[in-house]
C-alpha cells in the first residue's frame, strides 16, 4: 500500500491523523456520516455551550488511537506476531464501534427505548454490528476489504467481537469467530471488558475535556509507552502496566468519575435529557421514518431496520420542536420548555441505594390528592463509580515491573496506598414536579413522605430538600445497579 493512498485528516486533539484507505472509504458513506449529526454528549450541549462535538469526530480519534496502540505493542513485542490484518480489524472496530448510536446519543437507548420498549434488552453495540454489515453491503464493500488483505467472514466477525467487547469466557477459542485465545489482548484495545482501559476513553477523555473546558490531567501516550502483553496467572494474555503506573491508572478512574459529577450526570444536563425523553415519549408514535421495503417505523422501532435507522439523527428535536402537527403538540411544548429554561422544579434529593424502582414505587403510592397525582413527578437516578459499579476497577488490572516484565501480577491495595477510597460508588435521586406552580405543595408533600417512610432530612432546606435513608430502614442494599455510564 502506497504512503500516497492514506489520507490526513486535521483533528483538533490528535493533531494530523493518517487513516488507511480502507478506513476512509467507510468514512465516506452515508452511513458513517450519519454520526456528523448526533452530539457526543447528547443533553450536556445546553449546559456546557462548548460541547458541541459530535460521534464523527470521537470515531475517527478511536480508530487512530487503536492504531497507535496496537502499532506500539506490533513494534516493541514482534514475538506477538501482529499482523497487518490484526491492526486493520483493530483500526476498523474503533472506527465503527459507535455506528449504532441514536439521537442524542446515550438518552437514546439508556432512557428512550428503555422506556419505551421495556420487553426488549437493547445497546447500542447491537445496532453498530447491524450498521457496520448494512455499511458493507450498500457500499459493496467486501471486495475492498479483501483487497486490503482482509479474510471474510472470519474477519467480520472478529471487528464484531471487538465492538461489543466479549469477556474471555464468552468467546470460542480457535473457532472461526474470532482470534485465538494467544491473540485475547487484541479484544483489549477498543472496547476493555476486563477492567475498562481502552482507546475509548482515551479518546473522549481528551476529547471531552477540550470541549467542556475542564482539565484532563491522564495522559494517554505515557500509558502507550509501558503498555506490554503478558500471560497472565488466568492464562490469558493481557495488555498489562508498568507496576510504577498503578497511581497514575487510579487517577484516570477518578478523573472518569470527576467528568460524570461535573458534567456527564451534571443535575440541569440529567434533567433536560429527561424532558427530551419525555418529548419523545410522547412523539414515538407519531415520527414515522421509512425504511427497506417502503416499510414505515416509528421513533422507537427504527432500530430494527438499518435503512430507517440511517435516517435518525438528532434532527428529530427540531423535527418535534417546529412541528404544526397536533399529535406532537405536547411534544412540542415539553420541547419548547427546554429552549426556553421552563425546567421541572426540584422537589427534593435522596441519597439512598441504587434501587430506584421500589423508591418510585413508594412515592407513586402516597397521592390521594386531587391537586397532584404521581404523573406529575418523574425521577432523576444519579450513579457515580469509578467504571464497574462497586468494584475497585485496578483490582482487575495487571502489572509487570522493570527487573521482570514477563511475568504479570496484581498489585494489593495495602500495596498502593492507605489514602484509597473504601467506596467506589456512590448513587441518589432526585424528584421533580412537572407543573412549576404547584412546587410549594409538592416540597410539603415531599416532607410528610419522608417521615412516613423513614427517610431523615437534611440540613440545607429549599431550593433542594436533602434527606438520607435512616440506618435501620435501609431497603435498598445489595440491588445491582442498572445504570451504564
Amino acid at each position: 500500500m502506497a504512503s500516497q493512498d492514506r489520507k490526513v485528516f486535521n483533528d483538533p486533539i490528535h493533531g494530523h491523523v493518517e487513516l488507511h484507505p480502507l478506513l476512509v472509504k467507510m468514512i465516506n458513506t452515508l452511513q458513517f456520516n450519519r454520526l456528523r449529526y448526533i452530539k457526543q454528549l447528547a443533553g450536556t450541549y445546553f449546559v456546557f455551550p462548548g460541547a458541541c462535538h459530535n460521534r464523527f469526530e470521537h470515531s475517527i480519534g478511536v480508530a487512530h488511537l487503536a492504531g497507535e496502540l496496537i502499532h506500539t505493542l506490533q513494534q516493541n513485542q514482534p514475538e506477538l506476531g501482529i499482523t497487518d490484518r490484526d491492526k486493520l480489524c483493530v483500526q476498523i472496530a474503533g472506527l465503527c464501534h459507535d455506528l449504532g448510536h441514536g439521537p442524542f446519543s446515550h438518552l437514546f437507548d439508556q432512557k428512550f427505548i428503555s422506556k419505551a420498549r421495556p420487553d426488549i434488552k437493547w445497546k447500542h453495540e447491537e445496532n453498530s454490528v447491524k450498521m457496520l454489515d448494512y455499511m458493507v453491503k450498500e457500499n459493496q464493500l467486501e471486495p475492498v476489504m479483501e483487497e486490503y488483505g482482509l479474510k471474510l467472514p472470519e474477519d467480520m466477525e472478529v471487528i464484531k467481537e471487538m465492538i461489543r467487547g466479549k469477556k474471555p469466557e464468552k468467546r470460542g477459542e480457535g473457532s472461526n469467530e474470532g482470534r485465538p485465545q494467544d491473540k485475547f489482548f487484541l479484544y483489549e484495545i477498543v472496547a476493555n471488558k476486563t477492567n475498562g482501559i481502552d482507546v475509548d476513553k482515551f479518546d473522549y477523555f481528551a476529547r471531552d475535556c477540550h470541549h467542556l473546558g475542564i482539565q484532563n490531567h491522564f495522559d494517554h501516550l505515557r500509558f502507550f509507552q509501558s503498555a506490554r502483553v503478558i500471560k497472565c496467572p488466568d492464562g490469558l494474555m493481557h495488555i498489562c502496566s508498568r507496576d510504577k503506573e498503578v497511581h497514575n491508572l487510579y487517577a484516570m478512574f477518578y478523573a472518569r468519575c470527576s467528568f460524570h459529577r461535573k458534567a456527564y450526570q451534571h443535575k440541569t444536563n440529567k434533567l433536560i435529557e429527561t424532558m427530551i425523553t419525555d418529548a419523545f415519549l410522547k412523539a414515538d408514535k407519531h415520527i414515522m421514518t421509512k425504511g427497506s421495503g417502503g416499510k414505515s417505523y416509528c421513533l422507537s422501532e427504527a432500530i430494527d431496520d438499518m435503512q430507517a435507522y440511517t435516517k435518525l439523527t438528532d434532527r428529530v428535536f427540531e423535527d418535534i420542536l417546529f412541528s404544526s402537527s397536533e399529535q406532537l403538540r405536547d411534544a412540542k411544548n415539553i420541547l419548547h420548555r427546554v429552549i426556553t429554561r421552563d425546567l421541572y422544579k426540584c422537589v427534593g434529593k435522596l441519597e439512598t441505594g441504587t434501587d430506584f424502582s421500589q423508591v418510585e414505587d413508594l412515592w407513586n403510592n402516597s397521592f390521594n390528592e386531587d391537586v397532584l397525582q404521581a404523573e406529575d413527578f418523574t425521577f432523576v437516578g444519579i450513579k457515580l463509580d469509578y467504571g464497574m459499579k462497586d468494584k475497585d476497577p485496578i483490582g482487575e488490572v495487571f502489572f509487570y515491573s522493570k527487573s521482570d516484565n514477563n511475568t504479570a501480577f496484581k498489585i494489593p491495595r495495602d500495596q498502593v496506598s492507605k489514602l484509597l477510597p473504601e467506596c467506589f460508588s456512590e448513587a441518589f435521586i432526585r424528584i421533580y414536579c412537572k407543573k412549576n406552580e404547584h412546587l410549594a405543595v409538592a416540597k410539603k408533600h415531599f416532607r410528610k413522605w419522608c417521615l412516613t417512610n423513614g427517610y431523615e432530612i437534611l440540613k440545607g432546606g429549599d431550593p433542594e430538600i436533602i434527606a438520607q435513608v435512616g440506618r435501620e430502614n435501609n431497603l435498598y442494599e445489595d440491588v445491582e445497579d442498572a445504570v451504564e455510564s
